[in-house]
């Protein structure tokens, strides 16, 4: 492809929007144009280097034996209240009325369009497993899209849904998908951590999480430095090791704390440590109140608590509750004398004399224990710490940041069940199809290789997913000798390789800078050196310059490939 006949405006400046890297670069690059919040276009560049991640997740996918699909991407309401989610997705889902006023919405994802294909298709086990995937577009409305492809309303997704006859063969096709998640995260060259995680909106009994390692990633994820273990923060488990107390229940004393709502108030006003502090935190359950406790210095996990109390919906309690349930203000609340059911994290098992609100404002109590009150249940209610140990080995933590790329899910019969998705056993009685579900974000997968492949001049693309693979470069345009030779080169290389001819009439500083900009592989410039019948080759991965005979250059490229 010649530059002067390519539709790549590059920018020089940084656009103000810009947040992070890939976005900077993205939209400096000439790849992408934002049309409106979080809806991008791609231009050529652009839309090469997202085909060749496409690319690779299809050939890993057939060759596991999934088969490609295209669903609509206009979804009818009848199907996701069928499922239930109509009501339950939230704003994110994009509703809207057609002509005869029949309601639709534009697909997030297509767990209901699926499951109905196959539900009117398959009718015993004969026509099982089957494992269908599509790359197609999405829509989530979401409130706050940022970071460019990172994080934007409409998006390109590798969505991909197995059905099977038992959970045994589910599993099976699962933990396949895992493996071939792996492969297609490690061939477009990047560094990630395979995580446990919550399912979320789409359900499920549990999931992965396959996490690009970034400081702008926007989760957090755990993982253990002696063993394989790590989690998402929402989803990683928290053992409490079984201590004695180190001191003896002492009598409990009421201590007037004016205007002192705050752990770290009252960390400064008593002189204690935040270990030393229990905080109630009351929720309405299901729009019931729940009193839930935890030491001053950790935070409450809703996901886990939501999971625990299985309760659709989960809200702190506004003040006036709280007023009405504790008979004091906001920041005084305790759980001695509530009378509501009371959940305690289970690091409060070895407290002994610690401090709680009085439930009677400006006044809390010190030296409360366990006898003090009635607690329903303990359990893992809260954020794990860079204090706690790995659940699995005890071994020590570590804590990063990542951007979540591909998620898979093990479903169950939740969409089976609730769509009537069924199949005839060997016996001729009636189950419902036990589905997985798959998905890979295009868009971001495309956002996160740059995000960490790339330095303060440009990209600096694998050779995988790079739009081309050579950058040929004529420094005197107007030297007939070197054009000529230029347009041979060009017409050999592209036999073998992709490559882009930077035939501009433009200054050498302008068109090395374009180079490393765009961050294709090689460059290869004819400069000074052609009248020796030499050119230089530079590797953008390292730096790294060689100057080879013309005679000689296919195979010393040959050679390079096979080193990026």
């Amino acid at each position: 492809m010649y530059y002067s006949r390519y539709f790549l405006p590059t920018l020089k400046e940084t656009p103000s929007e810009a947040e992070i890297n890939s976005h900077r670069l993205m939209l400096r690059a000439g790849m992408i144009r934002k049309l409106t919040a979080g809806i991008y276009s791609y231009l050529p560049f652009g839309l090469t280097a997202l085909r060749k991640v496409e690319n690779i997740v299809r050939e890993e996918m057939n060759r596991a034996g999934a088969q490609e699909v295209l669903l609509p991407t206009v979804q009818p309401a009848e199907l996701w209240q069928a499922s239930g989610r109509w009501e339950r997705y939230g704003k994110e889902l994009l509703r809207f009325k057609d002509r005869h006023e029949r309601f639709y919405c534009m697909g997030p994802t297509h767990e209901e369009v699926i499951t109905d294909l196959v539900r009117k298709e398959v009718r015993s086990y004969r026509d099982l497993p089957l494992n269908l995937y599509q790359i197609q577009t999405k829509f989530r409305d979401e409130i706050r899209p940022r970071f460019g492809l990172m994080r934007s309303r409409e998006f390109i997704m590798k969505d991909g849904y197995s059905f099977d006859i038992d959970d045994r063969n589910a599993e099976k096709t699962y933990w396949q998908m895992y493996d071939v998640y792996k492969n297609i995260f490690t061939r477009c060259d990047l560094d990630f951590k395979v995580v446990e995680a919550e399912t979320g909106t789409i359900g499920g009994s549990f999931s992965h999480e396959f996490m690009v390692l970034a400081e702008v990633g926007e989760d957090t994820i755990v993982f253990c430095q002696n063993c394989d273990y790590a989690a998402n923060i929402e989803k990683a488990e928290v053992v409490t090791p079984a201590i004695s107390p180190s001191e003896r229940p002492k009598s409990r004393k009421e201590i007037h704390t004016p205007n002192k709502h705050t752990v770290e108030e009252i960390t400064e006003f008593l002189n204690v440590s935040p270990q030393k502090i229990v905080k109630t935190i009351i929720y309405l359950a299901d729009e019931k109140p729940v009193a839930v406790l935890v030491r001053g210095d950790h935070d409450i996990n809703e996901i886990k608590l939501q999971r625990l109390l299985d309760c659709k919906t989960l809200i702190m309690a506004p003040p006036g509750i709280v007023k009405n349930l504790t008979k004091a203000e906001v920041g005084f609340a305790g759980p001695i004398g509530l009378n509501i059911p009371i959940i305690a994290d289970n690091s409060l098992k070895n407290m002994v004399n610690f401090v709680t609100g009085a439930n009677k404002t400006d006044y809390h109590f010190i030296n409360v224990n366990l006898d003090d009150f009635k607690i329903s249940q303990f359990a893992d209610v809260r954020f794990i710490t860079s204090e706690d140990r790995c659940p699995r080995c005890r071994g020590e933590l570590e804590f990063k940041k990542g951007i979540e790329v591909g998620h898979i899910f093990k479903l169950g019969t939740k969409y089976s069940e609730a769509l009537k998705a069924t199949y005839l056993d060997a016996q001729g009685k009636e189950q419902f199809i036990i589905m997985g579900c798959y998905g890979i974000g295009i868009g971001r997968t495309l956002a996160a290789i740059i995000e960490q492949h790339h330095d303060e001049n440009g990209i600096i693309f694998p050779l995988s997913i790079a739009p081309f693979q050579i950058y040929l470069l004529a420094i005197d345009t107007k030297n007939q000798k070197v054009l000529e030779t230029a347009e041979k080169l060009y017409g050999q290389l592209s036999s073998h390789w992709q490559v882009f001819y930077d035939n501009r009439d433009e200054r050498p500083g302008i068109k090395f800078k374009d180079a490393d900009l765009i961050g294709i592989p090689l460059r290869i410039t004819l400069g000074r050196d052609l009248k020796k019948e030499k050119v230089e080759v530079k590797i953008r991965k390292t730096g790294e310059t060689l100057l080879i005979p013309i005679t000689e250059l296919k195979l010393n490229i040959e050679k390079i490939m096979q080193t990026l």
